[in-house]
């Protein structure tokens, strides 16, 4: 039988009954959050008590996982699924009064908002130094469903992180980016960081995704898309290496640069010592000279970009909208993309090992404000 319109899941929670045969105790782990949701939304008859309680419900969800991983549960991938079970709930249950599309929209979007550490941004009032620090969902999971992806264990370790550098007070305050073209594409990023930037609200801040064999910190993020790799909803976006494509924003298309340059304090940060090189990243490929590695943004200044430093695909977007932004605002916060060492599906020990690696950076970059 068809499921109705309202009812149709994406690919990203049809793969839900793949992930519970592989990884029942990851994708469980947070069932009774789903069953909650479940219970109460069936019995729900108020549009707005119904939306506060979807919300509620994805923040504690969130909390929950931070709470795990800092007390000693190094995972990332329980907080994935079950965000998409809670989606799955919404999409296919009816509540208690006739729900129209666009209101379950809105549903799902409160609950992507809220169990991504959106609504959950709260620094204390004696910091003398705040930090934002972005981390990325599990991706390629159709080669992987078990797949974890340390940026987003970093986020989830480091959430409301305060530690004192050089008798300064210092937070950390994380969120979690979806590997979604379409997000990037709406303008998640700048919805994130134009009040951050108009506001000055914090003083540093990082992007972190899974990259190579070692910690890259990206010199030269690229404009232009050129990755033929899907996103986690298995879209392309037509672009290649030889047919780079600046990505849609807002519904017209993301305009500037062809290369921005980070402003992190790199030599900090690579003083710290720890399993893995800290390389200062200037590779990058343009259509006019293929693959180089750069030595300023002036010798990029007539070039078409084809991957900046940090690749062509979202990685490289989400450090390349963050420095536009700053670049537009004409703020003096330093912004910059760290690429960790890449892993195979789940490793507990190498994951704890590349969290605290970009923690001791983080922490190094911070001694320097």
């Amino acid at each position: 039988m068809l499921q109705p319109a309202w009812a149709q899941l994406d690919v990203e929670e049809s793969r839900l009954p793949t992930a519970k045969q592989a990884i029942p105790e990851v994708v469980d782990r947070y069932q009774v959050f789903v069953s909650q949701l479940s219970d109460k939304y069936s019995r729900h008859s108020d549009e707005l008590k119904i939306t506060q309680m979807v919300a509620n419900q994805g923040l504690r969800l969130w909390q929950q996982a931070v709470r795990d991983v800092q007390s000693g549960h190094p995972d990332d991938r329980s907080l994935y699924w079950s965000r998409l079970a809670i989606r799955e709930k919404l999409k296919t249950q009816q509540p208690n009064f006739a729900l129209a599309a666009w209101q379950r929209d809105i549903l799902v979007d409160a609950v992507e908002k809220s169990s991504r550490g959106f609504s959950d941004i709260d620094f204390k009032v004696d910091n003398d130094i705040k930090i934002l620090l972005t981390g990325f969902d599990p991706f390629f999971l159709d080669k992987n469903i078990d797949q974890s992806n340390p940026s987003g264990l970093t986020a989830l370790a480091l959430d409301g992180y305060r530690f004192k550098v050089n008798g300064k007070q210092v937070q950390i305050e994380t969120v979690m980016i979806p590997v979604r073209f379409a997000d990037f594409d709406e303008g998640m990023i700048e919805s994130l960081l134009t009040p951050i930037y108009r506001d000055n609200s914090v003083d540093m801040i990082f992007t972190v995704s899974m990259g190579r064999e070692n910690f890259d910190i990206e010199r030269f993020p690229g404009l232009n898309r050129s990755a033929a790799a899907p996103d986690n909803l298995n879209v392309l976006t037509g672009a290649n290496k030889q047919v780079p494509i600046a990505p849609p924003f807002n519904g017209s298309q993301l305009t500037g640069p062809e290369f921005v340059e980070f402003s992190l304090p790199i030599n900090a940060m690579q003083s710290v010592q720890g399993p893995w090189k800290v390389i200062d990243n200037h590779t990058v490929s343009t259509l006019e000279q293929g693959e180089f590695k750069a030595k300023s943004l002036a010798q990029l200044a007539n070039a078409t970009s084809v991957e900046g430093s940090g690749g062509g695909y979202l990685s490289n977007e989400i450090s390349y909208r963050a420095i536009l932004l700053k670049n537009q605002f004409n703020s003096s916060i330093p912004v910059g993309h760290i690429h960790t060492p890449r892993i195979a599906a789940y490793d507990a020990k190498i994951e704890t090992d590349i969290v605290n690696q970009v923690r001791d950076m983080v922490k190094a970059a911070a001694a320097t404000l």
